[in-house]
């Protein structure tokens, strides 16, 4: 497409301008006589194998989404935003799995408080229990 130039997403990866495919086709459901005569749908393709940027994120977004992405938009009725929606998809995509996994959590044991807290409910179920039955 003329003009188009390189994205980068807002954790600092570079999608190339040669990554990018895009087609357009015509969008499903309300939007009247303009949905059967306008191609607003638009279709982004990206390459993922040809991104640019810290090597562990481009391996990690690699591993998590394949070697290609692809994001379909039609809210709207606009062809240009939805592009833009496509956009902006495939850059929070990109960088949602470019970020490393979160630490594992740790195991802790639960506060004395916790702990009193919960054998005094249960006295109190019990007591309540017990008093409910009848005397022999």
């Amino acid at each position: 497409m003329p003009g188009q130039e390189d994205v980068t997403t807002p954790g600092g990866i570079v999608i190339p301008a040669h990554a990018i495919t895009w087609s357009f086709a015509r969008a499903a459901g309300a939007g009247g006589q303009n949905v059967n005569k306008t191609s607003t749908k638009a279709v982004l393709t990206v390459d993922l194998t040809a991104l640019e940027g810290p090597r562990a994120a481009v391996t990690r977004v690699t591993a998590r989404l394949g070697a290609q992405l692809r994001v379909t938009r039609q809210s709207s009725r606009s062809q240009w935003a939805n592009r833009q929606a496509c956009l902006e998809a495939a850059t929070a995509g990109i960088d949602g799995a470019s970020r490393p996994a979160p630490p594992p959590r740790r195991a802790t044991k639960p506060g004395r408080g916790a702990v009193e807290r919960r054998l005094e409910l249960k006295r109190r179920q019990s007591a309540k229990k017990r008093d409910r039955r009848a005397e022999d």
